[in-house]
């Protein structure tokens, strides 16, 4: 590690969870965010502020003015601009060292199979269950753990799967079907902070699952009322039936 990265990252480097040896692993580590909007932009803005090498953005839609209300990583300047372009565009104003891929399309299954399979950790930003569904099962093939932020009104929830366990559930195991449909922005509101507080507990757990301290939310689903800010844990249990992941031989925990 060179002078100025121990100067720039001392805070952190300082933590005995993380010391030198965590700080490297983030400089190390590839971590690949589908979707850059409300959750998307401040899990990739703390991502690349911490210091992980390397960033891969996924996003086919462009910046309107309606997103510049919650997505952080989004200036008026970028109205009309793909939103994995200008996100990218930003994390290297944050830090120039982050190398930062924007992919500024709708992939299929074999190149979301290919990106997960190349990344240490990967976060769902996204709002819909069939995009959920196809990282989940990426995740599951590639045995790399998942990072699930939602938030809508005033309501959020993160949670963590890792299919190097055998204990941990995966998302389909929460969400069969996509039970209740999905629920958008668009069509009920968000409150800006609310994006945030999800979007920054996302990037907290893809740097403990990355540097191996703490106790990630494997097994845990984690949901905030903002309106009251009260947090509540439900235990998540691995469905054995779960149609993603109930074949899948893993090790134990």
């Amino acid at each position: 590690m060179k002078d100025d990265q121990l100067l720039r990252y001392s805070r952190q480097i300082m933590l005995p969870q993380v010391d030198i040896v965590g700080q490297q692993a983030f400089l190390d580590s590839h971590v690949v965010i589908v979707g850059v909007g409300g959750l998307g932009s401040p899990a990739a803005m703390y991502l690349a502020a911490a210091g992980v090498g390397s960033l891969t953005l996924v996003d086919d839609d462009v910046v309107e003015l309606s997103n510049l209300q919650r997505q952080l990583a989004h200036a008026e300047s970028d109205l009309g601009k793909s939103k994995a372009e200008s996100a990218a565009a930003t994390l290297r104003g944050i830090n120039s060292e982050v190398e930062v891929q924007a992919v500024n399309r709708r992939v299929g299954a074999a190149e979301l199979g290919q990106l997960v399979s190349s990344a240490d950790v990967v976060l769902d930003a996204t709002d819909n269950f069939d995009t959920r569904f196809a990282i989940n099962r990426a995740c599951l093939a590639a045995g790399v753990p998942l990072v699930s932020g939602a938030a809508i009104r005033l309501e959020g929830q993160v949670a963590v799967f890792d299919s190097r366990l055998s204990t941990s559930p995966c998302y389909e195991c929460l969400y069969k079907g996509g039970e209740g449909g999905d629920l958008t922005c668009a069509d009920n509101g968000v409150l800006a902070p609310v994006v945030g507080i999800v979007g920054a507990m996302q990037a907290l757990e893809a740097l403990k699952l990355i540097a191996g301290f703490g106790e990630p939310l494997i097994g845990r689903l984690l949901l905030l009322d903002a309106s009251t800010l009260q947090w509540r844990e439900m235990k998540l249990p691995r469905d054995p039936n779960c149609a993603a992941c109930g074949t899948i031989e893993v090790s134990p925990a």
